[in-house]
C-alpha cells in the first residue's frame, strides 16, 4: 500500500517509493546499520515477489504477488 500511495498520490518513481520505504525508513528509526538493505552483517529480513519487475509492485495493490518472506535469513513463507 505504501509504495501504490507513493508513486499515485505523492508522484514518487518506483525506485524512490522502494528507497524510502526501505533503506530511508530504516534510518529513520535509527536502525540502518541493521537492516534496511542487503548487505553483509545486517538482519536478512526480505520478501521475494512473483512479478518480473519491481515497479510493477507499485501498481498492482491488492493483488497477492508474494512468492516467499525471509526473517533472519529464514523463509518463514
Amino acid at each position: 500500500m505504501v509504495l501504490s500511495l507513493a508513486c499515485t498520490q505523492m508522484k514518487m518513481s518506483p525506485a524512490e517509493a522502494v528507497t524510502a520505504s526501505t533503506i530511508n525508513a530504516a534510518y529513520s528509526l535509527t536502525r540502518g546499520e541493521k537492516i534496511g538493505s542487503l548487505e553483509v552483517g545486517k538482519l536478512a529480513n526480505f520478501s521475494i515477489f512473483d512479478c518480473e519487475d519491481y515497479r510493477e509492485l507499485a501498481y498492482w495493490f491488492g493483488v497477492p504477488q508474494v512468492h516467499s518472506v525471509y526473517v533472519h535469513g529464514k523463509r518463514v513463507f
